[in-house]
């Protein structure tokens, strides 16, 4: 695990999962590209690259390989930006619902189409729904190390979705195929467990002075603390899937933008890409 005390110049990290409004594993067959639903990944995109500039800070990029081809302009517009790509797999489905061969193809297929699109590879992943696991499927994070990648974000400290035993900080995960960066995202601890206050619905939820307080105790721990948003979360009146009133309000939360709490957080902190971060550990190590 990584422990190195630097509270002074750790920096943290904004993260942004590059999908459409109707990107909710599980129910992606009714909605999208499958049924006509006009697409706003380029318009909320715009939204958060619009305010990383106005905050001066660079973020890494998990893009969809399926919202990248159909929308090819999409990831050069990051890079020209100057925020870092990587790779949010191609389908949006599960990676358990994945044969190793599956998960191999569609990183392939998504690393090569945004090197093509942009010249740039990317060395970093996160699965949709946090969904990969050590326990079930091992095989994942090996032809993740097979592939090049150097770093994984993907395993939550939280119960339902992760393990809540988990590391919070990032750590090594050693696989046949070479040595891997494992980077949580953000959560508080509190005696009733860790809260989603990272990202998502918990993000707008919870208190911002108690998301302001993780993100310190991350620093004093040697961080970073990893934020992370969907470009939807910039366009609260933008459509919704009807999944039911728990699981919609998981999926979207309060029917607000969460702008205002990022600006807040990014204009009080440092932050930089995660493969930034990861070059700094791999030159120190």
């Amino acid at each position: 695990m990584f422990h190195e005390r630097q509270p002074a110049t750790v920096a943290h990290a904004l993260t942004v999962d590059v999908e459409d409004w109707y990107h909710v594993c599980g129910a992606e067959q009714a909605a999208g590209e499958r049924s006509g639903h006009q697409g706003r990944v380029l318009h909320t995109t715009s939204l958060v690259l619009d305010l990383l500039r106005s905050c001066g800070v660079r973020g890494t990029f998990f893009v969809l390989g399926s919202v990248a081809s159909r929308y090819p302009e999409l990831a050069p517009r990051i890079v020209a930006a100057g925020h870092e790509l990587a790779s949010h797999g191609w389908s949006h489905r599960l990676v358990t619902e994945l044969s190793p061969q599956e998960f191999g193809d569609e990183l392939l297929q998504t690393a090569d189409l945004l090197e093509h699109q942009t010249g740039q590879r990317p060395r970093g992943f996160r699965a949709p729904r946090w969904s990969l696991s050590r326990q079930t499927i091992p095989w994942a994070f090996e032809i993740l190390a097979q592939q090049g990648y150097r770093y994984d974000s993907s395993l939550t400290p939280l119960a339902m979705i992760g393990d809540p035993a988990g590391p919070r900080l990032p750590h090594r995960i050693e696989t046949a195929a070479g040595t891997l960066w494992e980077i949580p995202p953000l959560v508080t601890s509190t005696p009733l467990g860790n809260l989603p206050t990272g990202g998502g619905w918990g993000f707008r939820f919870f208190p911002l002075a108690m998301i302001r307080h993780t993100l310190q105790v991350y620093q004093r721990q040697g961080g970073p603390g990893v934020l992370f948003m969907h470009p939807r979360e910039l366009d609260p009146d933008g459509p919704r899937l009807r999944l039911g009133l728990l699981r919609e309000f998981a999926t979207y939360g309060p029917q607000s933008s969460a702008a205002g709490r990022l600006a807040a957080l990014m204009r009080s902190f440092s932050f930089r890409p995660l493969g930034e971060q990861v070059a700094l550990w791999q030159t120190a190590s």
